[in-house]
């Protein structure tokens, strides 16, 4: 794809993202698809993910589309709000007619969209959302996931330090549903795998609303040994900053949920913290022919480098493309059987199939350690780690879905 391309690619997109226009000619032959996002509140995630999305519906369209049909997607701003996602969801599925949505990044707003598609009976495939509810306790029939929960990507990082022997940990988490969902999995998880560990202190600052100070304070008088954070954005910039200024990770094992995507490392630049073992995306590292295929097409697009959010979507939109194959029609309940034990082969993170217990995919995500090179932040010593070994014990599906209840 030319750098030209592209730019029409991005300039189409803005006639279709938060408009309502009339269908355009033809529109019977397109497969309408709803999207929706925190574009407006989160735009260091979502801005990469809607690109990485637009250039996969691309790709599809200009090789013929699927089922003889383009894929037309109608994409909305959810707000970063549960009322207003559920608005704009309802407005996807009753006025614009969509076959099926995706999308959402926070987990409280991907919550509310699944109860809204059970609701209505509606396929939603989650984008971004980590809470384990999602797919265990609030999980419903109509609602699928791509990326590793937090369960999952906790435990990743766990077994990096299990044998570590560090005893007494700091947690700090934004105070929302992921950020509970991630906490609440630390303290499972290093109580199964490191034995006599000790929670000395868990902080909980409002999203977005972090005192740096006081928590970096707080956890300097609890005397931890280690620390849990699954911060994100400004939040973790600003405990980053105040914790270095103060020397609050020296000689202390941090792990870190989501540290390592460029999203939130990139603009930290010669502050990285070094040395924090984190799951991220070392975008630039990975040499498989598919990755390296989607970088070029990424790079040749938009003239810039991919995020996980680029990732993501992109992996969503060739996702959907099996989804409708298997399929082979966009009506709900054939839609639902092609989902359930979905495989995804050659995609740029490798092949991974949804568990139909759950709904949940076996993507894995990149787990290792920062460093500071060149000015910048950098992930080594990185592997990437299937998700599946990770996932909730079929077991404890059963018992706390309730779908799956008799």
């Amino acid at each position: 794809m030319t750098k030209r391309r592209g730019l029409l690619v991005a300039a189409a997109t803005l006639a279709i993202v938060g408009a309502t226009a009339s269908a355009p000619a033809g529109a019977a032959e397109t497969i309408r698809i709803g999207e929706l996002n925190s574009y407006n509140r989160f735009p260091a995630f979502t801005e990469p993910y809607r690109k990485g999305w637009q250039l996969g519906i691309e790709e599809i369209n200009e090789a013929g589309g699927v089922l003889g049909k383009q894929l037309e997607v109608i994409s909305r701003d959810d707000g970063g709000t549960t009322g207003d996602a559920v608005r704009v969801a309802e407005e996807l599925v009753v006025r614009e007619k969509v076959a099926f949505i995706f999308g959402t990044f926070l987990s409280n707003i991907g919550l509310a969209v699944a109860d809204f598609a059970n609701q209505r009976k509606v396929l939603f495939i989650a984008a971004e959302p980590l809470t384990d509810a999602l797919t265990m306790a609030k999980g419903n029939r109509y609602t699928y996931r791509l990326r590793p929960n937090t369960y999952m990507q906790t435990g990743m990082l766990v077994e990096e330090v299990k044998d570590l022997g560090k005893t007494r940990w700091a947690i700090i988490a934004p105070n929302y549903e992921y950020g509970q969902s991630a906490a609440a999995n630390f303290k499972r998880l290093a109580a199964e795998k490191m034995p006599g560990v000790e929670i000395v202190i868990e902080q909980f600052p409002a999203l977005g609303k972090i005192d740096a100070g006081a928590t970096v304070t707080a956890i300097e008088q609890a005397n931890p040994d280690a620390i849990f954070s699954a911060l994100f954005g400004g939040d973790l910039a600003k405990f980053v900053r105040e914790g270095t200024t103060r020397g609050l990770f020296e000689g202390r094992t941090v792990l870190s949920l989501l540290t390592g995507e460029p999203e939130w490392l990139d603009p930290l630049k010669d502050e990285a913290p070094e040395g924090w073992i984190v799951t991220g995306y070392p975008w630039e590292q990975i040499d498989t022919p598919e990755h390296k295929a989607f970088v070029e097409a990424y790079e040749a697009a938009y003239d810039d480098y991919p995020r996980l959010g680029s990732l993501l979507g992109y992996v969503l939109a060739y996702t959907i493309k099996a989804m409708l194959e298997k399929a082979g029609s966009t009506e709900t309940e054939a839609m639902l059987a092609a989902m359930e034990g979905l495989v995804i082969e050659s995609s740029p993170t490798g092949s991974f199939y949804i568990r139909d217990l759950d709904n949940q995919a076996t993507m894995g995500a990149w787990v290792g350690r920062l460093t500071v090179e060149g000015g910048r932040g950098k992930m080594v010593d990185w592997r990437y780690v299937d998700g599946e070994p990770y996932m909730f014990p079929a077991e404890e599906v059963r018992r706390v879905r309730p779908d799956l209840q008799n």
